[in-house]
């Protein structure tokens, strides 16, 4: 389709008209105007582009503008990729190019510079945006020319307007977002937000100093030896401000403090460069393997109040950890001077490492004062002070204090054989795959025959049956959603998995209320008793799980062997955090469960017996019921507290067959027990009130 031709007069006053109305155009020029390179309402040119590729044309080539010196539009969204020719005159970057980056989310190869003088719109799906094409703009049925580029721009939702003011800098955005920047690009989203991820920009240091030690410090107590030449190697500044160090095998720069308006100051070392300071704060844009030393002001003004004059950072190459069992990160330790005490940051000094492979190991930010040591008279180092923060294949230590550091990695607790974890895995399958079909029968089972006659205690084993299922459902996808890489699908399924998995615990602990309020008698007639009972087996697992999605906590961890990795999956990547929310939430509901349970059995044993015939039948119904509450109220679950020692392999095993298969243990015994239930109606009828006493018959109907 070709666009009807037009005099120049003609277009122009139409061009003048539609400027005119600009202020209707919020969707994709401003809200409500232009913006200038001064931030003001000052016009600004506008270039729209696409990254899709045209066959026909829907859009003019030539400038559309008011004036000669007013704002000008320009579609550079031709037929097969071709210049408009606006893009002829020198008021356009056309060279810009936008391409898609994954699911509503570009790339723009913008810099800061160029969208200072002119907006973007990109336009995603240009040959499906009705209201924009020649036929309808150029319409003589319609109310107008203007009514129809007003309805052009602002009823398609397929545009998303880009200005150098409304978009954020990396310092503000998600650390992938801007992850192994090369070039100074934006990032735009359907959701007509853009983030600005700039090229770090890395600085020489002004000079280098080599300075001959007598003896390589090989021990950290001898590293601090070197620490103390510092002070006298600022002298060598001279006129300068920064200085790259060498001694022997030991890098490091040393810097001078600005006695007044201090500022946060970063340096990066890399094998190929060196060491530099950087320009752009975000480490976010850096790449390849480096380490980051960011120093914040705070830092640097204490030490300025205590008659500090010179930053000093030191890197020792191969030092050994005291226990052979464990390394440092890098067979190095980090040491930090300012020639004054600093501690108490409220902004923490951080150290990062980037490209790491733990190799299965455990990662702990350490720190020695120098000073303190053990009980053999050896360097004390201790966590205090510092944190850990793991994030992909970096490590951060965020540490309020300055002195030596280190990154400690450990040996992770005694994996499982490969053959084991296929072997487990295997079970788990079957089992959750089994307990998932069952668990949607007994649902459709309770909804399509007994809703209508559920007592209270059948309504709380479906809510049990319904976060079952949402555990067993996610847990058997979250392995293949993580091989993925996405990592928005990632945290999602890592968030519904732990949300089942809490609130299967919860409704264990709802289980065993009801249950010790039916043995003490007491009456559940409270006014919304179900409601509230559901409330909290719903609400309770849901707040934990914002909590942690708040915190970012949710990421693709690696499941290790004996022989190295063997899967990965979506969960809870902070291990400190898995221990203390899971197992302290199950462990809360463990200790009522057990005591609920250990009521019940007690009941049952000391119920009257009957003759010895009864009696036969009696024992094998309790000792049935006794299972099936073992299963009801989730006390299979406490085989993890014995995932130590040499219980390790046999643990894992039992904890695998007993809760894979427990929806569908749970779907057996509640067909069973309404069945049982059923047929006692009838048989009450003409039994005797001494048997009725003695057997124990459930209420899960």
């Amino acid at each position: 389709m070709k666009m009807l031709p037009m005099d120049v007069n003609h277009r122009r006053t139409l061009a003048a008209k539609l400027l005119f109305y600009g202020i209707f155009l919020s969707n994709h020029i401003s809200e409500g105007v232009f913006t200038g390179p001064n931030g003001d309402c000052t016009p600004k040119n506008t270039l729209f582009i696409s990254n899709e590729t045209l066959t026909q044309q829907y859009f003019p080539s030539q400038t559309i503008y008011r004036e000669v010196n007013g704002p000008k539009l320009c579609f550079n969204i031709q037929p097969n990729n071709s210049l408009a020719d606006c893009c002829s005159e020198n008021n356009f970057t056309c060279s810009l190019k936008v391409k898609g980056a994954g699911p509503g989310k570009y790339i723009l190869n913008a810099t800061e510079e160029i969208l200072s003088k002119q907006d973007i719109v990109v336009m995603k799906k240009p040959q499906y945006d009705y209201s924009c094409m020649p036929s309808q703009v150029y319409s003589k049925s319609s109310p107008g020319f203007l009514y129809n580029i007003n309805r052009c721009l602002n009823e398609s939702s397929k545009s998303i307007r880009v200005n150098a003011d409304s978009c954020l800098d990396n310092e503000t955005n998600t650390r992938v977002t801007c992850k192994d920047v090369t070039e100074t690009h934006y990032v735009i989203f359907d959701n007509k937000t853009c983030v600005l991820c700039k090229k770090p920009v890395l600085k020489s240091l002004d000079k280098e100093i080599n300075y001959t030690l007598e003896k390589i410090p090989t021990s950290p107590d001898k590293a601090k030896d070197a620490m103390n030449v510092l002070s006298s190697l600022f002298k060598e500044l001279g006129n300068a401000s920064t200085a790259a160090v060498k001694m022997g095998n030991i890098t490091g720069l040393i810097a001078k403090l600005p006695q007044e308006n201090q500022t946060n100051m970063n340096f990066v070392f890399t094998k190929n460069s060196g060491v530099n300071s950087v320009e752009e704060e975000n480490s976010n844009s850096l790449t390849g393997p480096f380490r980051l030393m960011k120093i914040p002001k705070e830092a640097s003004k204490m030490a300025v109040e205590g008659n500090g004059s010179f930053l000093g950072i030191l890197l020792f190459p191969e030092m050994h950890a005291d226990d052979s069992s464990k390394y440092y990160l890098n067979s190095e330790i980090v040491g930090i001077e300012m020639g004054a005490k600093i501690q108490n940051l409220s902004q923490p000094i951080e150290i990062q490492y980037s490209n790491v492979d733990k190799k299965g190991a455990n990662a702990s930010c350490m720190s020695w004062d120098g000073n303190s040591t053990d009980a053999n008279g050896k360097s004390l180092w201790i966590t205090d002070g510092c944190q850990t923060v793991e994030t992909n294949n970096s490590i951060t230590c965020q540490c309020t204090h300055l002195t030596f550091f280190a990154i400690l990695m450990s040996p992770p607790p005694a994996n499982i054989s490969t053959s084991d974890v296929n072997t487990l895995t295997y079970i788990t399958s079957i089992g959750c795959g089994l307990s998932l079909f069952f668990l949607i029968v007994g649902l459709f089972m309770h909804v399509l025959v007994r809703k209508g006659k559920a007592s209270e205690a059948t309504k709380i084993l479906m809510n049990l049956f319904v976060a079952m299922l949402i555990l067993n459902l996610s847990f058997l996808t979250n392995e293949s959603i993580s091989n993925l890489g996405i990592e928005g699908a990632c945290v999602a399924i890592a968030a519904v998995l732990h949300y089942g998995m809490l609130a299967t615990f919860t409704w264990f602990f709802m289980q065993a209320l009801h249950l010790y309020l039916s043995l003490r008698r007491i009456c559940t007639e409270v006014k919304h008793y179900m409601l509230k009972i559901c409330i909290t087996g719903w609400v309770i697992p849901a707040v934990v799980v914002i909590a942690l999605l708040a915190s970012q906590k949710y990421n693709s961890i690696n499941i290790n062997t004996n022989e190295g990795k063997a899967a990965t999956m979506c969960w809870i990547s902070d291990a400190g955090i898995h221990q203390g929310v899971n197992i302290g939430y199950y462990a809360v509901v463990f200790v009522f469960t057990l005591s609920v349970f250990i009521l019940t059995v007690r009941q049952i044993v000391l119920m009257p017996k009957a003759g010895k015939a009864q009696d036969n039948i009696s024992i094998k119904s309790n000792t049935s019921t006794i299972l099936s509450l073992f299963l009801l109220l989730g006390i299979t679950w406490a085989f993890a507290f014995f995932s130590y020692g040499p219980l390790l392999i046999a643990s894992y095993y039992i904890f695998t067959i007993l809760n894979s298969f427990q929806g569908f243990f749970l779907f057996i015994y509640y067909y069973k027990s309404s069945k049982i239930i059923g047929d006692s109606k009838i048989h009450t009828q003409s039994s005797s009130t001494a048997t009725s006493n003695t057997a124990v018959t459930s209420p899960y109907a």
